[in-house]
């Protein structure tokens, strides 16, 4: 597994919320900082208190707690309050209703200034101050994942000896009958620009459209006419809700039909596969390549944002 960079902010959290927690001064010892500068760090990640923070998640965690069906003194006693009712007094106060009723609660979470949550059955969730929309949808995600994943892997061919580049690697390896073999870098490259290409001529309701070269340099140049249209067509279908519209494909003989959330899952999936591959080629023509992990590449998108967080 990829090692994921240190988050300065997840470790601070981990101290606030370890169990066995007694205090700041003991946060603080966990976290190895001084009392002093562990405040403050909680304080510029998070825009709470250690305490305040610690306090909120726990509350939360007791009413999910109570509201699976478990007694207000077992929680209680279990999450760390000296009596009962000291922990019906914060919940109330928190609540604004006694933690017997904690079943009615259309749910669990306070007001938070960071969006950090408890989330069942024992971790957290951090909720978008800013509601991003459909950006932050696993398939919208996946389609941008793929365009960018195979960007870095048309330049990592650019790195490869064109006789590497075009010799067969995978004798007989065929990913779709109707596609042919693919046994060469060239090869599996080319079909995942062309998936984009002819899909969406179909969802245009164009001609068939030319099949150019497959160098190097001519799949980058396909590659980036095809990207901008292929986005604008899924924002449009995701837009608009016409996952389940049907397609029909004229450019098959005979035409067919096909649902539109299928036909992009479709070029997802085998995209997705055919992009694995390359990296088993491109390691076999001494080029090194990453995962391909989608968290890993939506960490290093979004860098600059946690670079704010560093403390």
């Amino acid at each position: 597994m990829t090692e994921m960079p240190r988050d300065r902010v997840r470790e601070l959290l981990d101290a606030v919320l370890a169990d066995t927690a007694e205090g700041r001064d003991d946060m603080a010892r966990r976290a190895y900082a001084s009392p002093f500068h562990f405040s403050r760090q909680v304080r510029l990640g998070t825009y709470e208190s250690p305490v305040a923070l610690r306090r909120r998640v726990i509350l939360e965690r007791a009413a999910w707690r109570i509201g699976q069906g478990e007694s207000v003194t077992e929680v209680a006693l279990s999450e760390g309050y000296d009596t009962v009712e000291g922990f019906s007094r914060a919940f109330s106060r928190a609540y604004g209703r006694p933690p017997s009723s904690a079943r009615e609660l259309t749910t669990y979470w306070l007001p938070a200034p960071n969006g950090i949550h408890f989330h069942p059955p024992m971790s957290l969730w951090v909720d978008a101050p800013e509601k991003t929309g459909t950006s932050m949808e696993p398939s919208i995600l996946l389609v941008h994942h793929d365009v960018d994943d195979t960007r870095y892997l048309l330049e990592l061919a650019g790195k490869v000896s064109a006789q590497d580049f075009t010799r067969p690697m995978l004798p007989r390896h065929v990913v779709l009958s109707f596609d042919g073999p693919e046994e060469s870098i060239a090869a599996v490259l080319d079909n995942i620009v062309w998936s984009k290409e002819i899909w969406l001529a179909s969802i245009d309701g164009c001609d068939t459209p030319a099949r150019t070269g497959r160098d190097v340099a001519t799949l980058v140049a396909r590659h980036e006419a095809v990207v901008p249209r292929w986005l604008g067509a899924v924002s449009r279908i995701s837009e608009e809700g016409r996952w389940g519209d049907v397609l029909i494909d004229a450019l098959c003989d005979p035409p067919e039909s096909f649902i539109l959330g299928s036909v992009i899952s479709h070029v997802l999936t085998f995209s997705a596969y055919r992009r694995q591959v390359l990296r088993r080629m491109l390691h076999s023509a001494g080029v090194a390549a990453d995962d391909g992990d989608p968290i890993m590449w939506l960490h290093q998108r979004h860098q600059p944002a946690h670079e704010r967080h560093e403390l």
